[in-house]
């Protein structure tokens, strides 16, 4: 959910050459890619973010293609990768650009691509991101790491999520038992204890639900200030049909996405309601998974941390405070970092950790059998 191009401070980066890494990341509502410039020493700041718009016909594709009764042969796969990954180079360049920074003073590119598939608990396991690597590195001649989900998959974890990690770097405090919520197309939680692991698990449908039945209703492709949403009522009986599928019973570690949760799904459960009423309650259901998720794993919870695209749906907000009294909600700009680009940052940062050979899972988190180096490199 995001009004495109949303932008932070495009402050020109000061500190050597080689020093910035550039995170890119296109995530299940498919809005846009975010880019955001990152240095990390001496402590982790964004010097220039950016969300840029996918043309229209590319988001089509995209958007249809990721559905789970999609067929696709091979080769429409294959071009969408290659797209996918010109469409990512682009943007990766007219960042630099616009932040006024040369090719050369960024050490790499951690992309995280766009998501196709993600069924990490079948019979042969697997997630599937496209947008090719190596189109990336060849075009913007910067070493370029990506396919961060499939290592952790091969050792039995979800791939997902993979931001806890630098959740953990950058929002945890001593002080107080935190976590950090991330409202993109899919909700996920990380839980930053004061005491004990870090721990991290998706929820469900954040915005990817309201997003597509508001741009198949109202033509937009996000409920502007929850307006749509506002102007219907929650139908208590098709949120409990919605809140009946198995998934949300399910205990972490878990994951899931837009081959999981769309449109088909929400037909499914329908009966005459109408489409203020649907969305209504599709906003409702995001509130509630969250917070039933987040009262289940981590009661004595007192600060939820909020970024994505969902912050910025006031009537989403107020929706989780009511069901989370005693918890603080506020936006991660509360800390300084801009909400829009936490994840995107996190993908410079997983870039960082490969490079370094450092893990960039948190078994806790995914399932996986251990700590593992993420991402495979493209070298420039």
């Amino acid at each position: 959910m995001a009004a495109a191009p949303r932008t932070s401070d495009p402050t020109p980066p000061a500190g050597a050459p080689g020093g910035l890494f550039l995170g890119l990341i296109s995530g299940t509502s498919v809005d846009g890619i975010d880019a955001a410039l990152v240095a990390f020493e001496p402590s982790p700041r964004i010097v220039f973010a950016r969300t840029y718009p996918y043309p229209a016909d590319l988001q089509a594709d995209v958007l249809r293609w990721s559905q789970a009764s999609a067929q696709l042969a091979l080769d429409d796969i294959g071009r969408l990768d290659t797209r996918l990954g010109r469409m990512f180079a682009a943007v990766a360049r007219q960042a630099l650009d616009d932040a006024g920074v040369a090719a050369a003073d960024v050490r790499a590119i951690g992309s995280h691509g766009q998501t196709l598939r993600h069924d990490p608990r079948g019979e042969s396991p697997f997630t599937q991101q496209l947008g090719d690597a190596s189109v990336i590195a060849e075009t913007t001649g910067i070493t370029t790491v990506a396919d961060f989900r499939r290592r952790d998959v091969a050792a039995g974890g979800q791939g997902a999520p993979l931001m806890p990690a630098f959740h953990a770097a950058v929002l945890s405090s001593p002080g107080e038992d935190r976590a950090v919520l991330n409202l993109g197309g899919i909700a996920n939680l990380t839980l930053l204890p004061r005491q004990g692991p870090v721990r991290g698990f998706d929820t469900g449908p954040a915005n990817g639900l309201m997003d597509a039945w508001c741009l198949r209703h109202r033509g937009e492709r996000y409920d502007r200030g929850g307006a749509f949403a506002r102007a219907g009522r929650v139908d208590a009986a098709l949120l409990a049909r919605l809140l009946d599928e198995p998934w949300f019973a399910m205990p972490p570690p878990k994951s899931t996405g837009r081959d999981q949760f769309q449109l088909d799904w929400v037909a499914a459960r329908l009966r005459d309601e109408s489409p203020a009423d649907v969305q209504a309650t599709l906003c409702e259901l995001s509130a509630v998974t969250v917070a039933d998720a987040l009262r289940a794993q981590a009661a004595d919870c007192r600060r939820l941390l909020v970024c994505g695209g969902g912050v910025h749906n006031p009537l989403l907000m107020a929706r989780l405070a009511d069901h989370l009294p005693g918890v603080a909600v506020e936006s991660t700009a509360a800390l300084g970092l801009d909400p829009d680009f936490i994840e995107a940052a996190g993908f410079a940062w997983l870039a960082r950790e490969t490079l370094a050979g450092r893990p960039g899972n948190l078994p806790a988190v995914t399932g996986a059998r251990g700590a593992r180096v993420l991402g495979a490199i493209h070298p420039a």
